[in-house]
């Protein structure tokens, strides 16, 4: 049955109205109406039209529950749709919250009027998080309808996060005039990025390193110091080899093919290339 629910101010309650048939003979008392009781409240009503009859039926405590729980819901389903429309064109970028609560599955984080889920998997291994303090973020999901709690997915532990705090310290970078061709990363550990300029005066190392290390040193920070280790762009596989396995100091480079690669350096120099657990060598290769 079509109901029509209306706020009156005067009286501070809410009508509630049936929309009902206009007949001759009921024989359906939920959906149809005589025409001499319609004209009682619409004087232009009509056979075959309809008007909205008063309802006068008894409501009960599950009709008033039922009532409460289909509007509460059709509330939530607009809020998770503003929440969708306003941040879905911010995904994959860097947002800036206050950590609100310790959660069993990570960290809530208040991003503007929303909280937001960062995972403990996503956060940087041996990183402390501080309740009421503010962090940075890549928004990594932005969900139409809400997983558990939350609509918006954050993450500390990707290449992607790295990448964008890069993108964000280097305006050459939005200029095009530098780009970060390719970026590999091991959270906690180190973070190695190709680098590349579009014109053969700008030397991009350096101008992502920043005078004095003005650039990398605030990333660096926000990693918790992790390093970074900038690479060069080349054609030459060789060289690209031996930027990659910094900080260790390679003799000779002898390419197999596509895909291997032998490496002569010094025995002293063995642990700085495969590093720790063997991270710096999986994050050149």
């Amino acid at each position: 049955i079509p109901f029509v629910v209306s706020f009156n101010r005067k009286s501070g309650s809410l009508d509630v109205f049936v929309n009902k048939k206009v007949v001759h003979t009921v024989t359906d008392d939920d959906t149809e109406v005589s025409l001499r009781r319609a004209k009682t409240i619409d004087a232009t009503a009509a056979v075959d039209g309809e008007v909205l009859v008063p309802f006068e039926e008894s409501v009960g405590r599950i009709e008033i529950l039922t009532a409460k729980q289909i509007i509460a819901s059709k509330i939530k389903d607009l809020e998770q749709l503003a929440v969708f429309n306003d941040y879905k064109d911010k995904k994959e970028t860097i947002v800036t919250g206050v950590v609100h609560k310790r959660e069993r599955a990570g960290y809530a984080v208040k991003v503007g009027d929303v909280l937001a889920l960062l995972p403990q998997d996503n956060t940087i291994p041996g990183e402390t998080i501080r309740i009421s303090h503010p962090i940075r973020a890549l928004l990594q999901e932005v969900y139409p309808v809400a997983k558990g709690d939350y609509q918006l997915i954050l993450d500390r532990a990707s290449a992607d996060f790295v990448k964008k705090l890069l993108e964000i310290e280097i305006p050459e970078d939005f200029e095009g005039l530098v780009e970060i061709k390719k970026n590999v990363r091991i959270p906690g550990y180190k973070s190695k990025a190709i680098v590349a300029s579009t014109r053969k005066e700008i030397d991009p190392v350096g101008t992502c390193v920043g005078i004095g290390g003005a650039r990398i040193k605030p990333i660096l920070r926000e990693l918790g110091m992790e390093k970074i280790d900038l690479i060069q762009a080349t054609e030459s596989v060789e060289n690209l080899v031996r930027s990659s396995l910094k900080p260790a100091e390679i003799d000779k480079v002898d390419v197999l093919d596509d895909k291997r690669v032998v490496v002569w350096l010094a025995s002293d120099q063995r642990s700085y290339a495969i590093g720790k657990m063997g991270q710096n060598i999986n994050l050149a290769s």
